[in-house]
């Protein structure tokens, strides 16, 4: 196995390409997405609302080395500024196959 920092960002859809580039810009290549994420944080609640999908939240899950988590972390802080949302960073194992 080998120690790597699982990641995970919830922001809005509309945030989503600059998450995504911003992986890209630092080599992350891997990751997933899911849309539509519901909840309720410090700025009230995320639904589903059908008129208001431009807004809704997405779940992106990705991995990196250790040594590249701050360089993320800086790169996705200002992302999360703009709209608010969430980035939550421990440690994993990655599972070689």
């Amino acid at each position: 196995m080998e120690r790597v920092k699982r990641v995970e960002i919830i922001t809005t859809s509309l945030e989503l390409d600059k998450v995504l580039d911003s992986l890209d810009s630092l080599n992350i290549s891997g990751y997933s997405v899911i849309r539509n994420v519901i909840g309720k944080g410090s700025r009230g609640i995320a639904d589903d609302d059908i008129e208001m999908s431009v807004l809704s939240n997405v779940y992106v899950l990705t991995t990196c080395p250790p040594e590249d988590v701050q360089r993320l972390v800086d790169r996705i802080r200002p992302i999360l500024k703009k709209f608010g949302g969430v980035c939550l960073v421990s440690d994993a194992e990655w599972i070689i196959h």
